[in-house]
């Protein structure tokens, strides 16, 4: 059990620097409330599901081969700025009452999460290296079945920030002010363009370099 909690608190720590994800969440909960900013976590968290797979069933070479990382990069780049964009012009609509009446569907702030994190080639590396390692040096002490339990601890550590990150958004919302709430989605925004902006040079690197 003791094992178990510690791949638990793996997925938390993964989870919990800054990043694209936790941006949006940030965005879609001051924004529209509580279960948006889960569902960007949701997606998300669909994505990491895959990369684990993939790197579980050993295929996830043929998704680090360039012309794959620079489709994502591109992709990425086009996804992170676009919804950095958005945030920043949607954020003079905040108001402590404007997720009784959304103007964003569900569908969406999934999806959101979702195509921020299948088009990172920063996520593919970062499980190829955390999630790979940890495979290699536990399959030969542990049973297949073992080492699914503790990638399942990872997720569910992953699956409880997204919780929290979804209640301080609400709370946020609940608590400050309205002028405040736009401050953040606007610095929201801006982490979300910085990184989109990220993948773009990546991609001309790799493309020109």
């Amino acid at each position: 059990m003791s094992i178990f909690i510690s791949y638990i608190i793996l997925g938390l720590s993964l989870s919990a620097p800054m990043g694209p994800i936790n941006a949006a969440q940030l965005d879609k909960g001051i924004r529209f409330g509580f279960f948006h900013a889960w569902l960007v976590g949701v997606g998300g968290m669909v994505a990491d599901g895959i990369f684990m797979l993939l790197i579980y069933f050993g295929v996830s070479q043929f998704i680090d081969t360039p012309v794959i990382k620079l489709s994502l990069w591109v992709f990425g780049f086009f996804v992170l700025t676009y919804t950095g964009i958005e945030g920043i012009l949607k954020s003079g609509s905040i108001t402590k009452t404007s997720h009784q009446n959304p103007h964003e569907t569900k569908g969406k702030a999934f999806r959101t999460g979702f195509f921020m994190a299948i088009s990172n080639p920063l996520s593919i590396l970062f499980w190829l290296g955390i999630y790979g390692s940890m495979l290699a040096q536990a399959s030969g002490s542990y049973e297949a079945g073992q080492l699914f339990l503790y990638s399942m601890g990872i997720f569910l550590g992953i699956t409880l920030w997204d919780l929290t990150m979804a209640g301080v958004a609400t709370g946020a919302r609940k608590l400050v002010s309205p002028v405040v709430l736009r401050v953040i989605s606007i610095i929201s925004g801006l982490i979300l363009m910085g990184f989109g902006i990220y993948f773009g040079v990546q991609a001309c690197r790799l493309l020109f370099g």
